[in-house]
């Protein structure tokens, strides 16, 4: 989701890779979730998020959208599913009565992520610091390969570019299509292959993932075919 606002905004200003230190550290939130709520739907899914989610709870991701733990949005002319905000107070479906995350130890990207954010620029993608996002004054130091408490880092950070840069190819292909068939036909064959059809639980997801990038890649280079 592109967001227009400048760096000096938002944030210290420096750009953070895996290995650096940064001020992120909350304590555990100790019983805050403002973060939790009134997030709206920038919560955004990638396959990795639901595939994690899919397992930890044993659900498929129509039943995720039927119990209304998650909605499909529009993100810059591509559907996605994000985390679904409910109630007057816009809580995250996945919080629970106690004001904590019932899917803390397979939550999304985003959510590990926080109070961090995502730059990419020249092909990847450094981390950043959100000055202003989190509430806790006394946030202490922490390893950003820690903080994001996901397997492989390195990996990770490549699916995480490969997605950025896959979805802002069909959103520029998208742009240039006058037909809402056309667009209407690339979203559904989007959903169904990264989110809709389960990766397999027993073999690695980033090489199942790579081989669907190529499968759709081939698909839309011919034509559909």
């Amino acid at each position: 989701m592109k967001r227009q606002v400048s760096m000096e905004e938002i944030s210290d200003g420096k750009r953070y890779t895996l290995n650096d230190m940064v001020k992120a550290g909350c304590g555990e939130c100790k019983g805050c979730f403002e973060c939790c709520k009134g997030m709206g739907n920038s919560v955004v899914l990638d396959p990795l998020d639901v595939h994690r989610i899919r397992i930890g709870l044993g659900k498929s991701f129509d039943q995720l959208l039927e119990e209304e733990k998650i909605e499909l949005q529009v993100v810059d002319g591509v559907i996605l599913p994000n985390l679904k905000m409910c109630g007057r107070e816009e809580r995250c479906a996945f919080l629970n009565t106690e004001g904590r995350c019932a899917i803390h130890a397979f939550r999304p990207g985003i959510c590990r992520l926080f109070p961090l954010g995502r730059l990419y620029e020249e092909g990847g993608f450094h981390y950043f610091l959100q000055i202003h996002e989190c509430k806790n004054p006394n946030r202490t130091k922490v390893k950003v390969r820690k903080w994001i408490d996901t397997p492989e880092p390195g990996r990770y950070d490549r699916f995480i570019t490969d997605w950025h840069y896959f979805l802002k190819d069909i959103q520029e292909r998208l742009l240039k299509e006058e037909d809402g068939t056309e667009a209407k036909r690339v979203n559904m064959m989007l959903l169904q292959r990264f989110f809709v059809t389960a990766f397999t639980e027993e073999e690695d997801f980033y090489g199942q993932f790579d081989e669907r990038i190529k499968e759709m890649n081939r698909i839309l280079m011919n034509g559909g075919r």
